[in-house]
């Protein structure tokens, strides 16, 4: 019995360490639009926009993938590759920054932020 506890213990601190771990590596970084430019050529890079398709109609950044921090977003960002960087913009740059700790929250590690979103974009 002292055995299975033993066992029982190391693994949750084995569990607890590598989620404490996985936290630590996901980095979240704010840019601005020129940083975020300079990035969109990057092979390894996903532009993601998580406004509403509305707002997308109205304009986005070229070859960005939409998923709407609204709908099923969890969801939706789990079928993403994790290995990847991403840029995420919205309108001003709240529901980026959410979506982004949202990112990392789910293991993603290599997360940028635009700073003043497609409004900064798009002048």
């Amino acid at each position: 019995m002292q055995l299975v506890k033993s066992l029982f213990l190391m693994l949750s601190l084995f569990t607890f360490a590598n989620s404490i771990s996985a936290q630590e590596t996901a980095v979240i970084s704010n840019v601005n639009v020129a940083e975020f430019k300079k990035m969109m050529s990057d092979e390894n890079v996903v532009i993601l926009d998580v406004r509403t398709p509305k707002e997308v109609a109205q304009g986005a950044v070229p070859n960005a993938q939409n998923i709407n921090v609204f709908d099923n977003f969890a969801a939706n960002i789990s079928k993403l590759d994790k290995s990847k960087t991403y840029l995420v913009y919205c309108r001003s740059g709240r529901r980026s920054a959410n979506a982004a700790n949202q990112m990392a929250n789910a293991g993603f590690t290599k997360i940028y932020n635009l700073l003043g979103g497609y409004n900064a974009y798009s002048r």
